[in-house]
């Protein structure tokens, strides 16, 4: 079911006869943009204002037309799932208030130790949340100021959190709500620079946490978006020097036939990110940030080999459209050295990608999708002559984080061989595959029947990625990331 109204304006969508892509919601470009703004703007930036939209949004909801029914639905569960993450955030900052507070006990006045800021967090900028940017002045203790409306709020007795919010003009759900709505970009910011989806949502959450002790020393010089990536690049580059990770060469596994080229790099780390948690385009006009090309597991497996200050560089820079000067103030370094490290990360990227890589059009992405259907139904019906035809002749298949890599066609053959023969006492099962979508490209969940069993069970995360008609690459991940790209992990056996 689709919008068949402009959710902007109300009036009737056009007629998409004839196109593919993604359903529009809105009528026009100024549509977008408007809503985009009225959602910035709204008074659903706090969380009084969030939970009276939501309230809005109930009554509004009408079970005809059913497209317009549809609409509010989803526009309703949207907002429910932010309150959900608000209050989380919210959650997690009071807990982190109450653990600071029983571990340090520092007399009222005493200075900060030597290297940190005044919030006590090392990591965090000299700079935290704007009365500004919260759209209120300084409240009276007790209250808190939404929009022009004042509400009552018990008061609290911890003189540390009063002396805070009375000169910060938030509390932790205020706090949370102001700065939710950047989760997903930051979410994609830290994936990128850390290569694994499970360690970008911590990364985002302990950024947010910074944030929060941060938030009194915010002066309001960049926008808060700005001030968050700052947060967010220090947070990875200090999880960085923490884990040390390092790409390596992949080993051969003894009574293995890898093939005959050169192994390829092992990035133990690496994880695919789900599209569906990608911001949309109604939420990021500027779509620079969620580019296709800058997702692309090979995008992001060849810059692990940048040492971690000029990951963050080329990040800030060439993928988030920093200038220079903001990716040295985000950075604590010069101009200079921004641009210097920006000339030498260029080009050892340049030597880590595919000489060609395909760009997105519609029939592109068509072919794709025709491309996945026939993997997956020749690895149901376990017919190896189709499978092994869609492979290109130096495809190359790897397993982060095992051990298990193949690269040529006929390696990939003789290793499916044994699993796929139903007479081979190596044989593994039954298939059957679902679709999905990861960095900007095709996937397909696979699960495995076994011999004696009548449940299909979650087995690999497959990303593929296709030149022309054939297959040059299969990445294959655990199944524990089935639920992130909305999974099951199990399926009846007479799906």
């Amino acid at each position: 079911m689709v919008d068949t109204v402009c959710r902007s304006c109300g009036k009737p969508l056009a007629g998409r006869a004839g196109r593919t892509g993604r359903n529009s919601v809105y009528c026009s470009a100024a549509c977008r943009q408007k809503a985009y703004r009225d959602r910035r703007t709204a008074p659903a930036d706090t969380v009084h204002g969030l939970i009276e939209d939501i309230g809005r949004q109930v009554e509004a909801l009408v079970p005809q037309p059913p497209s317009v029914f549809y609409s509010g639905v989803s526009e309703l569960a949207s907002s429910v799932g932010r309150l959900r993450r608000v209050a989380r955030v919210a959650r997690d900052t009071a807990r982190d208030d109450s653990v600071t507070r029983a571990a340090v006990t520092k007399a009222p006045g005493a200075p900060a130790p030597a290297g940190e800021s005044a919030t006590g967090d090392p990591a965090a900028p000299h700079t935290a949340v704007p009365r500004a940017a919260a759209g209120q002045d300084s409240p009276e203790p007790g209250s808190v100021t939404h929009g022009s409306v004042t509400h009552d709020r018990p008061v609290t007795h911890d003189p540390v959190t009063q002396r805070s919010e009375a000169r910060t003009g938030l509390g932790e759900s205020d706090f949370a709500a102001l700065v939710e709505p950047y989760r997903r970009e930051l979410r994609v910011h830290c994936y990128r620079m850390s290569g694994s989806y499970d360690d970008a949502e911590d990364l985002v959450q302990e950024t947010f946490l910074r944030a929060w002790r941060a938030r009194e020393g915010y002066a309001g010089r960049a926008s808060l978006r700005t001030w968050l990536y700052r947060i967010a690049t220090n947070t990875c580059l200090d999880f960085q020097r923490r884990t040390a990770r390092r790409p390596r060469r992949y080993e051969p596994v003894p009574g293995m036939n890898h093939g005959t080229a050169e192994p390829p790099a092992r990035v133990t780390w690496l994880q695919p990110y789900p599209d569906e948690d990608l911001p949309s385009a109604e939420e990021r006009p500027d779509a620079l940030a969620v580019s296709r090309e800058t997702l692309e597991l090979v995008f992001l497996a060849a810059i692990q080999h940048l040492p971690a200050r000029q990951r963050a560089v080329l990040v800030l820079r060439d993928v988030l459209g920093f200038s220079a000067a903001e990716t040295a103030e985000a950075l604590e370094m010069t101009v200079a050295s921004v641009n210097s490290a920006l000339q030498r990360a260029r080009p050892t990227l340049r030597d880590r990608l595919p000489d060609r890589r395909t760009e997105w059009t519609a029939e592109a992405d068509a072919r794709e999708r025709e491309i996945l259907g026939h993997y997956m139904a020749a690895a149901e019906a376990l017919d190896l002559d189709a499978f092994t035809h869609l492979l290109s002749e130096d495809i190359r298949l790897t397993m982060p984080p095992n051990p298990y890599w193949f690269v040529g066609r006929a390696a990939i053959t003789e290793f499916l061989r044994i699993s796929l023969d139903p007479a081979s006492p190596l044989f593994l099962g039954h298939w059957r595959h679902l679709p999905a979508r990861a960095n900007g490209g095709l996937a397909a969940g696979g699960y495995v029947r076994r011999p004696g069993t009548t449940v299909y069970r979650a087995q690999v995360l497959d990303v593929l990625r296709v030149e022309g008609d054939r297959i040059v690459e299969i990445t294959s991940f655990e199944p524990h990331l089935f639920p992130a790209f909305g999974l099951p992990l199990r399926l009846p056996a007479d799906v």
